[in-house]
């Protein structure tokens, strides 16, 4: 963005790294960073690393100490002004007396939502915002789609063979996929503020969802695993409910003997409407509701299908392994036949690379004319 220096370029970098470590552990709150700088050097940084704990611009304020005062402040996101599990920010800033901030984005919480950047104006401090706002932006897609439009981010995953399959007709799949694609669908799921599948992935795989990467800095956070369970058929005894962590299921239908039956397994059982009448986004409405920023679908060809064809998908991954299963395997999702190819679904490829011996493809849906 012109206006902004080299200088300006390199810190606001700067607190973009400091913004990422906190990736696997600020939910429901974003990640942001924030770099103080005193006569042309780094006089204090900082991070958002968990709800509840200081965020960015105090420890940042804290590190710089006097040397605050006239300093510029680089941050992230858009500084808050509300009172919340911690006091605002922007009165760290005026106290400490700094001239001048710099933020990446706005922050659309109609709890800030410019009042942050007003408020440090009306203190004489001089505001401007938009450096490096994309990357900003690519760092907290969930906390911003939350606020700006009622619903979490839904990244889909999924795994097929070169001709598009994803299990055998026997239902078959694992695996399917190298070892080093299931351990890179932990970054995924590690991510993530909540897994979402179905009660037929629950029947047929009995997964756990939970994240297995000893590697990964997930700091004790456990994404919520939400089932779309309309007629309430997952078993008690499923392995969802073997690990910690929330469960949440999604149901149509009343049935208090086989709720119960679940809650005493420690799960969350709600009777939702959307899931009545298959309103995908009414559900997402809901997550959303409790704070979910992102959601990694990871469920069969007809649950995947559904999100796609009712347009809510915002990325898909798909781990292509080098193979074929044959035409009778199950597909990669399950979509109506449409009678003209204008009418096809489109994506864009945002980014491909190898993982292991697997192809990793992240795509981005394109706008369906006239849909």
């Amino acid at each position: 963005m012109s206006g902004f220096s080299g200088d300006d370029h390199r810190y606001m970098g700067r607190a973009l790294e400091l913004a990422a470590r906190g990736l696997y552990s600020t939910d429901p709150n974003p990640r942001v960073g924030c770099v103080v700088v005193a006569d042309g050097q780094v006089a204090g940084e900082g991070f958002h690393a968990r709800a509840g704990e200081p965020h960015a611009e105090p420890l940042a304020l804290a590190a710089a100490g006097a040397r605050a005062a006239g300093a510029t402040v680089y941050v992230t996101l858009e500084p808050c002004a509300h009172v919340g599990r911690t006091p605002p920010c922007v009165e760290a800033l005026i106290a400490a007396r700094v001239a001048r901030v710099v933020y990446a984005c706005a922050d659309p919480n109609p709890r800030v939502n410019g009042g942050g950047a007003a408020a440090l104006a009306a203190a004489g401090i001089r505001v401007e915002a938009g450096l490096l706002a994309p990357a900003a932006e690519a760092l907290n897609p969930g906390f911003l789609a939350r606020h700006r439009r009622g619903r979490p981010w839904l990244r889909v995953k999924l795994g097929a063979s070169l001709d598009g399959r994803t299990a055998l007709a026997s239902g078959q799949s694992q695996w399917l996929t190298c070892e080093a694609a299931r351990a890179d669908v932990q970054r995924l799921r590690a991510r993530s503020s909540a897994v979402l599948t179905g009660a037929a992935t629950v029947l047929r795989d009995n997964p756990r969802l939970t994240v297995r990467e000893a590697s990964l800095d997930c700091r004790g956070r456990v994404p919520l695993r939400v089932v779309l369970d309309p007629q309430l058929a997952t078993p008690p005894g499923a392995r969802l409910f073997d690990e910690p962590g929330a469960v949440l299921l999604l149901t149509a239908v009343d049935k208090p003997a086989a709720a119960e039956a679940l809650r005493a397994r420690g799960a969350e059982v709600v009777v939702h409407p959307g899931v009545a009448a298959r309103d995908l986004a009414a559900v997402l409405g809901e997550l959303a509701r409790r704070e979910q920023n992102e959601v990694l679908v990871e469920a069969g060809a007809r649950l995947a299908g559904g999100f796609i064809e009712a347009g809510l998908v915002d990325e898909f991954v798909l781990y292509l392994a080098p193979h074929m299963l044959g035409h009778d395997a199950a597909p990669l999702a399950m979509l109506p036949m449409l009678d003209d190819l204008g009418d096809r679904w489109e994506f864009r490829f945002a980014d491909v690379r190898q993982v292991g011996s697997d192809l990793r493809l992240t795509l981005v849906p394109l706008p369906r004319e006239g849909r």
